[in-house]
């Protein structure tokens, strides 16, 4: 099903759906995340136990700019989807390798307007707040894989496809398998940007 050039999976209520493939967390600044078996998102806050949890930034070249500024980068979500994509390509990735807190399936994040809330199991909500911005640690990651997750459009406009930032309206405990409900915004809807 389509709804506005967004991919989903049939509906669900009065929602859409999708679900969670995994979740992962990581206590330092590092660039891939283990995987566990559920994760505690916090209202405000981000991912309990999370290095990039809290209400100002974290991410190290946001803080080295401006320390004061608002976290808009407390959950990475990335859409398993992508990783088929790269291992087709001989890529080597698996579920939180690319940093992500949640890993989808079912869903085309990249197409989801901002604003666009993301019901996580029971009771959690992640608002989407953008785009991830991919950087040379993907490189480092694998060598040739920063390639892979950016592309350009027929009008060459670059596409990155490191996945989507958002931050957390409700608490809840997510964990593989949850379903995820997808509430759309009102229009007129606002294409994603990098966050």
């Amino acid at each position: 099903m389509r709804l506005d050039g967004i991919r989903l999976m049939p509906a669900y209520g009065d929602f859409m759906s999708a679900i969670i493939e995994a979740v992962s967390k990581h206590p330092g600044h590092a660039f891939s995340k283990p995987v566990q078996k559920s994760i505690r998102l916090l209202a405000g806050l981000g991912v309990e136990g999370d290095a990039h949890a809290g209400v100002t930034v974290k991410h190290r070249s946001r803080i080295a700019k401006d320390p004061t500024q608002p976290n808009l980068r407390q959950v990475h979500l990335i859409q398993a989807e992508l990783h088929d994509e790269l291992r087709s390509q001989g890529f080597s990735v698996s579920a939180g390798e690319l940093g992500e807190n949640i890993t989808t399936r079912g869903v085309d994040l990249l197409a989801l307007p901002v604003g666009t809330k993301l019901h996580c199991g029971d009771r959690a909500v992640v608002e989407v707040t953008g785009l991830r911005n991919p950087c040379i640690q993907i490189d480092r990651f694998q060598k040739g894989m920063m390639a892979a997750v950016l592309e350009r459009d027929e009008r060459g406009h670059l596409i990155r496809k490191a996945g989507v930032m958002g931050i957390v309206l409700e608490d809840g405990e997510v964990k593989p398998g949850d379903v995820i409900r997808i509430e759309l915004p009102a229009p007129p809807h606002k294409r994603l940007a990098p966050v």
